[in-house]
């Protein structure tokens, strides 16, 4: 009796699912544009993005410049972003902004067109396009928003988004440095400080620097061993002066009076 019940429920399940996804297909075919409006925001109230989206994509251009088109408009955005596809999602939000600029969730798109970006952004190491685009929208942002109050937020991002890329330029700098390209690592190391005067490696790269100068200096050929001599005890004297704990004075307080004594000579 128990199986032919669990038989019975299961054919009963396998039938709804059957003639649901029939009515869907059938619904997409041969519907009215108001059945398929109607179809698509019940399926996207219930959280079926996925099936939502084939009735967005076929009614977008249908009713472009209406009420209805910008409610599609901004729902295909929030299904590409529920399905995590944020680079698609960024693109409808962006284009609800620019299609529908005074409606009523044009604040919230712009936002949301960077802040996908945002979670675009992959790890340090790969390429950091998306990061120097969610940068860009989300100063936009602000410059458009200014009294939002996801001016907070979208600042505490672009800190985020900034401390990756110093990351980036610092491993950027060490590599050259490990691979003893001093030129080159020395180059890297100061552009990042003129880029994030305030980096959280600035004690490290203020090391990096007179080693990699005074290291450079003893491999250069003696026309460039005194200009190379002298940055050594510039760079020394920029770490005690930020940095006169420093846990690299000992080491670096050698090199400097190496340095200091080819410049006496």
């Amino acid at each position: 009796m128990v199986k032919k019940v669990f038989f019975y429920s299961l054919v009963t399940v396998l039938l709804a699912v059957s003639f649901g996804c029939s009515g869907h297909k059938k619904m997409l075919k041969t519907g009215t544009n108001e059945m398929k409006y109607n179809t698509g925001m019940d399926l996207y109230e219930a959280g079926d993005f996925n099936k939502a989206l084939q009735f967005f994509d076929i009614l977008r251009a249908v009713y472009r410049g209406t009420e209805k088109g910008e409610l599609l408009t901004y729902y295909s955005a929030n299904c590409y972003f529920q399905l995590k596809d944020y680079n698609i999602a960024s693109y409808y939000y962006k284009q609800y902004t620019q299609m529908y600029p005074r409606g009523e969730q044009a604040k919230e798109a712009s936002f949301l067109s960077a802040y996908c970006h945002y979670l675009d952004s992959p790890r340090y190491s790969l390429d950091q396009t998306s990061t120097y685009i969610a940068l860009k929208e989300l100063q936009l942002f602000i410059d458009q928003y200014p009294k939002s109050n996801k001016v907070e937020e979208a600042t505490r991002l672009m800190d985020d988004l900034r401390a990756k890329l110093e990351t980036k330029s610092y491993n950027i700098g060490k590599l050259y440095y490990k691979t003893e390209d001093f030129q080159a690592a020395i180059t890297s190391f100061e552009s990042l400080l003129d880029d994030y005067p305030d980096t959280e490696y600035k004690e490290d790269i203020l090391y990096y620097i007179t080693t990699a100068y005074f290291t450079y200096a003893e491999k250069s050929i003696y026309s460039k061993k005194l200009e190379r001599y002298e940055k050594t005890v510039e760079a020394y004297n920029n770490l005690v002066y930020f940095y006169p704990e420093s846990k690299y004075i000992k080491e670096t307080k050698e090199i400097n009076d190496a340095a200091r004594k080819h410049l006496i000579n």
